[in-house]
């Protein structure tokens, strides 16, 4: 049989086990494994495979996820979470809609340090939309933000899906960390902007507070938050300065957290029980999919799926805009049913060679994807970080009303994406200065 057609079936494979419920790795690895059988038989499939599980689990930049996801635990059982929300929402309080400002800023401060969108979002949606709820915001409104608000922290440094995009890509993490930063600020900014542009014509969707908290209640707010802010300088100073690599900058930042939260807390050992558990857990399914996709991406290299497709974009004559413009859709789409680290796994293999070989400076073409992949998990009908604030909503909230209030801001992270593709200036200008 031609080997294209066994790598056309092995797609349709793939797309029906991930349909029918099966772990992206192990959809992967079997799709891959039994594919090279068929290619190059038994005994050499078998041997391939064991070297690229090799090859992939010994990479060095691979201890960089465990670190970056231990930060995560350490940050979320410490209570900076609350902290980072407790000490914005004094600060913005005067500002139409403060309220949802603030939980923007926590959402990106601890989306930072969680490293998951989807874990932000249900933190927060318990966390800050009751509270907000309380103080007059319409509910829609407030979970709309709270569903949206995580997403920025898997731009800013350090981000576990950035990492894992430089592991299958073989791109600089460092370079990919600091290009993530001003994406970021920018989507935070317009973030903020909508929501008091929101409450201005439409005052009904939150209720002005009266209480002005005092400048010395403010200044004694910043309490709550420096330990979010030295580790976030410790890693984007470290990492653009030259003084850390990231996983260096991981391993600081790690102890950091780890001494904050030994500080202040009473319960130790079952938080410290919970961080290994949940790193161990966490960074042992990251690997799993990593090793399958790179099983699997060698099955469509041996098959001439690959260089077929790759062949086939070039010879479409798109602009690097138009390009870019089609695989944001894509990810759109794949956002609806997928989460960001299985639809990195299964597709960069293909679109990444694509677009070195369109001239697409790989810090750019990152961001866009990154970016797009992110819009996909808060779109309807079926965007991942809707149904885990579901989870945890209030009794009275129903889909709908998620779906209906995650509008807005899918329309501002759109308007972002568009400026991200035409103008490559947003992602690249800070890694060309890094040291």
């Amino acid at each position: 049989m031609d080997p294209f057609i066994i790598g056309i079936v092995g797609v349709i494979v793939l797309v029906i086990l991930l349909a029918l419920g099966v772990h992206v790795a192990v959809s992967l690895g079997i799709v891959g494994l039994a594919g090279m059988m068929f290619l190059i038989g038994p005994d050499a499939s078998i041997y391939t495979s064991a070297t690229l599980t090799f090859e992939r689990v010994s990479n060095y930049a691979l201890v960089i996820v465990p670190l970056y996801v231990l930060m995560g635990i350490l940050a979320q059982e410490g209570g900076l979470s609350s902290g980072a929300y407790e000490c914005l929402r004094l600060w913005t309080n005067r500002l139409n809609g403060g309220l949802g400002v603030a939980t923007v800023g926590a959402c990106t401060m601890f989306g930072t340090m969680c490293g998951s969108s989807l874990v932000t979002a249900a933190v927060f949606a318990q966390l800050s939309a009751p509270e907000m709820r309380r103080m007059g915001y319409e509910k829609r409104f407030a979970y709309g933000i709270c569903s949206s608000g995580g997403v920025i922290g898997m731009l800013i440094p350090p981000s576990v899906l950035i990492v894992i995009y430089g592991i299958l890509t073989h791109d600089s993490i460092g370079r990919l960390l600091i290009g993530g930063i001003s994406p970021g600020i920018m989507l935070f900014i317009i973030f903020c902007l909508g929501i008091m542009l929101m409450v201005y014509f439409r005052p009904t969707l939150a209720s002005k507070i009266e209480y002005k908290p005092t400048w010395r209640e403010r200044l004694a707010s910043l309490k709550l938050i420096w330990g979010v802010v030295l580790t976030v300088v410790i890693i984007f100073g470290g990492i653009f300065s030259g003084v850390f690599s990231p996983s260096e900058a991981g391993a600081v930042a790690c102890i950091v957290l780890l001494i904050i939260y030994l500080s202040s807390t009473r319960d130790r050992a079952k938080g410290m029980k919970v961080a290994i558990y949940g790193t161990a857990a966490t960074s042992a399914m990251i690997f799993l999919i990593l090793i399958g996709a790179g099983i699997f991406s060698r099955f469509l290299v041996l098959s001439t799926v690959a260089p077929r497709l790759l062949e086939a974009v070039t010879h479409l004559n798109l602009s690097s805009v138009g390009f870019l413009a089609v695989v944001a859709l894509g990810y759109i789409a794949m956002g609806c049913f997928f989460d960001s680290i299985s639809m990195l796994s299964i597709t960069i293999p293909i679109l990444h060679p694509a677009a070195m070989a369109l001239g697409i400076d790989p810090i750019h073409f990152a961001m866009v994807t990154i970016v797009a992949i992110e819009i996909g998990l808060i779109t309807p009908p079926v965007g991942l970080n809707i149904y885990a604030v579901k989870g945890v909503a209030e009794h009275d909230v129903s889909l709908e009303d998620l779906f209906i209030g995650i509008l807005p801001f899918v329309l501002m992270m759109a308007f972002c994406l568009v400026l991200f593709i035409i103008f490559p200036f947003f992602s690249t200008f800070l890694p060309e200065m890094m040291k």
